[in-house]
């Protein structure tokens, strides 16, 4: 008999021969209905699969991440039989789930037109009504390799020659679409009540530009047609929302091809960035940090002594100066450790906590890039804490209270993430574990729920990630916490003990934006552009209505100028309608409309930016209530 532990702690027994299926079913009839697959042991399997040891037993649902993409590998699978039917003679190549999805690669003459997408979609949905379930078998590595030979399928023939020797090689059929896969599978496709394929792209098989030129069509699928709609919906919205559309209307930033991945900052660009650099440079000094400043290139040597040039030399630019191998850096953390072993510390000195805006280089592929988000060149707000073992949670606790702040002053909730060892981690297991464990216990004692995520922290040590919901639903990875005791060996850093022994450091690295330039696309994208008033680059535009108001206008230009607020004041010899509309697509915060009534009564009328009229408000009450808005940062629509 098969023994499962059920997350409430029930331990059940099963026999031994049975699939994930049949076991949920024996659970529960009703549970078996919503199961996309399960979890034993922390591996993720299929509804065909059958455990074949004891242990911890999850069943998965659509809700889980893992349950979705258990969902959208088998709707990929459902796709490719569609097209099987309806385009006999494609070549197949890979089909997996992806994290908002999933997308199958394909070979053949025919050149995929959205009217074909329409096709397949109807296809797919006849296929789900007919409830066809996926069956697993194995066939050994030589009878692979000739069963796809016989059907031409060169690309699967590619994938098991590449397959380690005595691998077992497993195969999902859905009707008569046999599929070389790993799996994990739903049951049967009936669950898919819900798919709309997206777009059509081109892939090179492998990702090598020196392979066939592939046709890739990306698709979503939902158990439910309402979650669709939502799902569209929120694309469109999207859409709308792009900070690279935006950034352009709204003239913030520009990409260029002399400089591919280097974002250019125009001045309104620069207002948003300078506006949240400066804010958070006066919280940081609020709480005890100090600031420093490193080179963008230092010498060869130092990324050796680091582990970046064996762990991260692929991602890092590279220059001569004087004969001498130097790098741009791609991290802050080297030069930071260069200014803490500058001088010698004692333990009464600690925390000692030094930040940094510095601007960091990494290498991205060109496919990559993406508007802010993806770029090579950004600026960290970086920080790193020396400090003593027992002073570790601490710090943590105080660097989760900051990332509160900073998320809830935008409104921002957040989930968040424990990263763990991953393959290629330097130092010692035995360091590494306790390393966790400290997080680990900081974010418990905090009260903070969190996920595990295996194998992505950093190649120096484990880390706590931030990951941002934004106004439309999507989640974006911003913080992070890492706790590092590798650096201060490598650098040898050491601080006097209360005995006058030297003892080495803990070293904490910790960024909050993540990036200045990926959190100003969040933020473009979070708000469509309709920024708080403290970040705006024009928080007040003054409209004339006539030539005969325009002394009165200069007049209140004057006056909220000289209180610091950012006002511009539109004298176009232009109707003010077309004023107005401007402002709006400028996403103007506050327009003050100034006809002759307003000039006689020395009052102005404010149109906001929700469409919302004020009339005959005095200048300095306005003024006081906005820069209240300002100094607060309120979030108004």
């Amino acid at each position: 008999m098969r023994k499962l532990t059920l997350p409430d702690g029930n331990i059940r027994e099963f026999d031994e021969s049975m699939d994930v299926y049949s076991i949920v079913g024996e659970i529960s009839k009703g549970l078996q209905r919503e199961a996309t697959g399960a979890v034993l042991n922390g591996q993720v399997i299929g509804m065909q699969d059958i455990p074949h040891e004891d242990g911890d037993f999850e069943i998965l649902k659509f809700e889980d991440d893992r349950g979705k993409r258990v969902f959208w590998h088998t709707s990929a699978h459902l796709m490719a039989l569609a097209i099987e039917r309806l385009f006999p003679g494609v070549k197949f190549a890979i089909g997996p789930a992806i994290e908002n999805g999933f997308y199958y690669d394909f070979d053949t003459p025919h050149r995929f037109t959205p009217e074909d997408l329409e096709k397949i979609e109807e296809e797919m949905m006849k296929i789900v009504k007919d409830g066809a379930t996926l069956d697993r078998y194995v066939m050994k590595r030589e009878d692979a390799i000739d069963h796809f030979k016989k059907l031409d399928e060169k690309y699967k023939v590619d994938l098991i020659e590449h397959f380690p020797e005595g691998e077992e090689i497993s195969f999902y059929q859905l009707e008569e679409f046999v599929d070389l896969c790993r799996g994990p599978h739903l049951h049967d496709v009936s669950k898919i009540k819900a798919v709309k394929l997206l777009n059509i792209a081109g892939a090179y098989w492998r990702g090598d530009e020196n392979n066939e030129m592939l046709q890739r069509i990306y698709g979503i699928s939902f158990p439910k047609k309402s979650m669709l709609d939502e799902y569209l919906f929120k694309l469109e919205e999207a859409k709308k929302r792009d900070h690279r559309k935006l950034g352009k209307e709204l003239d913030l930033f520009s990409m260029h091809d002399e400089g591919p991945g280097f974002p250019f900052f125009h001045p309104n660009g620069m207002i948003i960035r300078n506006e949240l650099i400066n804010w958070w440079r006066g919280v940081l000094e609020e709480h005890g940090y100090g600031e420093i400043l490193t080179p963008i290139i230092l010498n060869e040597m130092l990324w050796h002594r680091s582990g970046h040039w064996d762990h991260y030399k692929e991602n890092m630019y590279f220059t001569k100066i004087d004969e001498e191998d130097y790098a741009i850096k791609p991290m802050n953390c080297p030069g930071s450790t260069i200014v803490y072993a500058s001088n010698l510390h004692s333990y009464r000195e600690f925390p000692i906590r030094l930040s940094e805006f510095g601007l960091v280089h990494r290498h991205e592929l060109s496919g990559a890039l993406h508007g802010l988000f993806r770029v090579r060149s950004f600026t960290q707000d970086d920080a790193h804490i020396y400090c003593l073992p027992s002073q570790i949670k601490d710090e943590v606790f105080g660097m989760i209270d900051l990332a509160d702040y900073m998320y809830s002053t935008f409104g921002f909730k957040y989930t968040v993430e424990l990263s763990t060892r991953p393959e290629d981690f330097m130092g010692e297991i035995e360091t590494w574990n306790m390393a966790e464990e400290a997080l680990r216990l900081a974010l418990e004692e905090k009260g903070i729920n969190y996920t595990i995520n295996e194998g992505d922290g950093a190649f120096y040590g484990p880390k706590i990630d931030f990951h941002l919901e934004d106004s439309i639903g999507r989640t974006w990875q911003c913080g992070t916490i890492q706790l590092d005791f590798q650096m201060p060996v490598n650098f040898d850093l050491t601080y006097v003990d209360e005995n006058n022994e030297r003892k080495r450091p803990v070293m904490l690295h910790r960024a909050i934006f993540g990036s200045v330039e990926r959190f100003m696309g969040i933020l473009i994208e979070h708000f469509a552009g309709k920024f708080p008033l403290w970040l705006s680059p024009v928080q007040v535009e003054i409209i004339p209505v006539s030539e005969k108001t325009l002394p009165y206008s200069e007049e209140v230009y004057k006056k909220l100028k000289s209180a610091g607020i950012r006002v511009k004041l539109d004298d176009r010899n232009e109707k003010m309608g077309a004023k107005i509309r401007d402002a709006q697509l400028k996403k103007i915060n506050y327009m003050i409309v100034l006809g002759e009534k307003e000039s006689e009564n020395n009052l102005i009328s404010i149109r906001k930016r929700n469409g919302e009229n004020v009339n005959d408000l005095s200048l300095d009450a306005f003024i006081e209530e906005i820069k209240d808005e300002i100094n607060n940062r309120r979030i108004v629509e």
